[in-house]
Parts: structure tokens; sequence; C-alpha cells
């Protein structure tokens, strides 16, 4: 007995090893079958399995997708849902919702919707929508250029998933690690320069600059009341440092820098 399961068990190796089935099928199919099976006698770590009657899976069921939306939505559903509605003192979520939600802001038509889709059917559709896209050449200039990114930036600081995996990606708690990966950046450009001082923000160049302009009329205690600004700065720079100087009370002087 004991050499008769060696060799059905050798042989069994042998066939899916010599599948062609994708690695990831034979898998299934493996864990498929052991899980309706219970383990009866072992011989030297060798297990041997018999079969228990229990309803097998369908096709259908068993290449289900299980990258729905719904089963990692923490919804109000199942048990938790009427513990929730009978301790609010409510029979249903719609006399729930009736009784928070005013008529006036409600539509009274349902939403015409499309059929639900798991998350890698909505990563391709969204793919072919953006595929629809045309990517034109820009010639705004005036500080509006194209910029390389080295890869070593872009994957350890800008895409790095340790920055956001780790937050909730709905929620306000991502700019904690998008702070915390500003920060590296900026004590890494402190570092290299020898600089005091150094910035790392998401502003565009107009903001950043008026940015400056505040933090250096912060630093003389808001006092000199005076900020120059060279005239071959571009347009969109002046015109933001303008209109922050007027609400910060500065004036804001257009010059040539050599006068």
């Amino acid at each position: 007995c004991d050499m008769l399961s060696r060799k059905l068990i050798s042989r069994s190796k042998r066939t899916l090893r010599g599948s062609s089935l994708p690695r990831i099928l034979r898998v299934s199919a493996i864990s498929a079958h052991t899980s309706n099976a219970t383990a009866t006698t072992s011989v030297a770590g060798v297990r041997a399995f018999s079969t228990v009657e229990e309803p097998s899976l369908s096709a259908a069921e068993l290449f289900a997708p299980n990258d729905q939306f719904m089963v990692r939505h923490m919804g109000s559903q199942g048990e938790t849902k009427q513990v929730m509605l009978d301790k609010l003192g409510f029979s249903s979520l719609d006399e729930l919702l009736d009784s928070a939600v005013p008529d006036i802001i409600r539509m009274p038509e349902k939403l015409i919707m499309n059929a639900p889709m798991s998350e890698s059917e909505a990563l391709i559709a969204l793919r072919e929508m953006m595929r629809q896209n045309e990517v034109k050449k820009s010639f705004i200039g005036m500080g509006y250029y194209e910029v390389l990114t080295p890869q070593c930036i872009l994957r350890n600081v800008l895409e790095n998933p340790g920055w956001y995996t780790s937050y909730t990606p709905y929620q306000a708690e991502i700019s904690q690690g998008r702070l915390e990966s500003l920060l590296n950046f900026q004590t890494m450009v402190a570092d290299l320069t020898g600089l005091p001082l150094a910035n790392a923000s998401l502003l565009d160049e107009s903001t950043a600059a008026a940015e400056a302009m505040g933090m250096c009329f912060s630093l003389h205690n808001q006092k000199r009341k005076k900020f120059l600004v060279d005239e071959t700065c571009h347009p969109q720079n002046i015109a933001v440092a303008q209109t922050r100087g007027r609400t910060l009370g500065i004036d804001v002087v257009v010059a040539p820098i050599s006068e």
C-alpha cells in the first residue's frame, strides 16, 4: 500500500510538471482539489489523500474575478447592517437616508449607470479611454517646459510606493507620506549643497516666487514694505507676486535689476 501511494504521487507530480497549463492554473487546480480532501496516512514525509464527498466548484465560480470592489468595501451589509439600524431606530437604509438627507438636495430619479466592473476590468476600460488622448507639443514657454527627471529620483522619490501605500488613498493621510518624501528630498539637497536652508515643494514657479517674497517679508518682521522684482522675469511670476503683495501690504516694484 505504501509503495503504491508513492508511485501514484510520483506519477501525479510528473504529469503536473509536464502539463501545458499555466503555472497559476495548475496551482489553482491543486488548491481546489486538496481543499476537498483529508490526509489519511503519512509515510516518510509523503501524505496520501482520500477525497471527501463535497460539491466541487463550477468553472464560472473557479475562475470568477476576485478583485471586486465590493468585497474590499467596508460598507454596511449582513448582520452588521441590521445591528446598526436597530441601534439607530430605523428599519431600513432608505428610511435612514430619508431622515438624514433633505429632499431638496436629492435626485428623485435613479442614476443611469453601467454594469459594475472589477478592478482589472476598470483599469482596462480606463486605458482604452486614455488611448484616445492626443499628446501635443507645448510651445507656451515662459517657464513651462518639459523636464527630464532622472529615473533614480522618479522611482525612489516620486513613485516610491512606500510614501503612499501605508496610508489610505481616499483620505488626507496620504499627504503625510508626500510630506515625508519631500522632507527627505529637501534634506538631501541641503546635504549636497551645504546650505543651511533648502526648499522642496509641489508649487509651480509663480506660486513659489510669491511664497519666497512672503518668507522674506516675514523674516524682516513685516517692516520692509517694498519688494523689487526684475522686469525680465516671466509675466506670470510678476503677476502672482503683485497679487500676493496687495494682500500682504507689500509694494511690488518691477524695474531693471541694474537700477
